[in-house]
């Protein structure tokens, strides 16, 4: 069996990703069949088609601008974690040099 040849990251504007979407779901064609044609991943695809149907509402999940704000608390929580736990260790420093 070969191994097979590492693909450099690619990127995609959403412009794209919704062109993507659209053709998968109107041309009757396979996700499988479209993604091979396009020279994409076959998991992207349907990556990008199930996330299309729970932004229109037609799937259960997160939309993007929930993923988006998820994404955005979750680094603000940790942040403001970090500055608590800072600010713990000061306030014990600071402590023991006023005895």
């Amino acid at each position: 069996m070969e191994a097979r040849e590492k693909r450099e990251r690619r990127s995609f504007t959403p412009a794209y990703k919704t062109e993507v979407v659209e053709l998968c779901q109107h041309s009757g064609e396979s996700i499988g069949k479209v993604a091979r044609d396009l020279d994409l991943s076959a998991t992207v695809v349907r990556r990008w088609v199930a996330q299309a149907e729970v932004d229109s509402g037609r799937r259960q999940g997160l939309t993007t601008e929930e993923r988006t704000e998820l994404s955005q608390l979750r680094k603000e929580n940790r942040l403001l974690r970090e500055e608590r736990d800072l600010l713990k260790r000061a306030t014990a420093f600071f402590a023991r040099e006023t005895r």
